[in-house]
């Protein structure tokens, strides 16, 4: 089941956010969870198990963070969720999707471009250990 974030979700969604990415943001995924930003989770019934925390900026919006448990990537649960995401930004009237990712993740690259992300532009220095990013854009 696919749904927005609420309160008690927030323990689950720092210990995914934790485990699963490189640079995570806790400040934003506080604030996000009573949005906005807002944060759509996949929970199968014991709790989250993968969250997107986007922070719209309409007609753009911005994806800050997609992460599923460590243990269940490569399964679908991410395709699954951005697949939601972008039908819930179409129905709110968004028309462009943006997000950042290592320029060295070819994994990450990988996985956005399969849904039509392109790179729009490079982000030297873009992340706090200095590492170059790139920034990836879909029309919805």
């Amino acid at each position: 089941m696919i749904r927005a974030a609420v309160d008690a979700d927030e323990s689950r969604l720092r210990a995914i956010q934790s485990a699963a990415l490189d640079d995570p943001w806790p400040e934003l995924l506080a604030v996000a969870i009573d949005g906005p930003p807002h944060v759509l989770v996949l929970d199968e019934g014991e709790g989250p198990i993968a969250y997107t925390l986007t922070v719209p900026d309409h007609p753009v919006a911005y994806v800050a963070e997609l992460a599923v448990a460590p243990g269940l990537q490569g399964q679908g649960h991410g395709s699954a969720l951005l697949s939601a995401l972008f039908e819930e930004l179409r129905t709110g009237g968004f028309e462009t999707v943006r997000l950042t990712a290592r320029a060295d993740d070819e994994r990450v690259r990988s996985f956005y471009g399969s849904f039509g992300f392109t790179v729009e532009g490079d982000l030297p220095d873009h992340y706090d250990d200095g590492g170059a990013g790139v920034l990836l854009v879909r029309e919805l």
